[in-house]
């Protein structure tokens, strides 16, 4: 199994075999909380526009996601999984998009396959690889809104890939905790808790709370997820 970490837009434009698209501040993380509270699939769109499209055909989906960190206005839900929490999504379809993790599905046109990934469900989504035996694995750090590198993606491929190895890193959650005083630290600035909520940064380092991987589809031009337990 070759594996490789791939970074940013671009890292998902190059991506092959099967691909990890991680993006764990937050859209993947919330993805993963909304396969836990028991949301029937999420649709991941590219654009606002397309996502106000789906939402107009479909009034009872609920519209979800951000820009630049912040709820689009007229959204249902933003992008951040304390405030989905607080909401029941049981059975529902959530359209999604954002700004790093969402695009980097859209994006990665040469995969084979594609599951989303982030701490909480690092090790099933590692299962999944090792069940599926790809020759080639793409690990895909998204970054900040797809154009920076951050600490909590790259961590998150570094951990996957290290499972993957044989030698899952020993100290992985002490370095996600670190994660406060780096990227992780706008989670903890009183001027942007409207936006990066501090409950936002503990959901989000719950390392392998959840047991299932989820897989990305792609069908008459439209992206779909769903939970595969694993």
């Amino acid at each position: 199994m070759e594996i490789k970490i791939q970074h940013l837009l671009e890292g998902a434009r190059y991506a092959q075999g099967l691909t990890v698209i991680i993006d764990v501040f937050r859209a993947f993380t919330l993805e993963a909380y909304m396969y836990a509270q028991g949301a029937a699939r999420t649709i991941p769109v590219g654009t606002v526009e397309d996502a106000f499209a789906l939402k107009q055909a479909h009034p009872e989906y609920i519209l979800c996601g951000e820009r630049h960190g912040k709820k689009v206005e007229g959204f249902d839900l933003g992008n951040s999984p304390s405030e989905l929490l607080r909401h029941d999504v049981r059975g529902k379809t959530i359209i999604h998009t954002t700004s790093a993790g969402v695009q980097g599905l859209v994006n990665a046109a040469g995969a084979d396959e594609i599951v989303t990934g982030a701490l909480v469900n690092a090790a099933a989504t590692a299962r999944y690889i090792q069940k599926v035996k790809p020759e080639k694995v793409s690990l895909v750090a998204m970054g900040l809104e797809a154009v920076k590198d951050t600490e909590e993606d790259v961590l998150c491929a570094e951990y996957i890939r290290s499972i993957l190895e044989g030698k899952p890193l020993a100290d992985i959650q002490e370095r996600a905790l670190n994660l406060r005083y780096q990227e992780g630290k706008k989670f903890f600035d009183p001027l942007q808790k409207d936006v990066f909520p501090e409950e936002d940064f503990w959901l989000a380092i719950k390392v392998d709370t959840m047991d299932f991987a989820i897989k990305v589809k792609k069908e008459n031009g439209q992206f779909t997820t769903e939970r595969t337990d694993v």
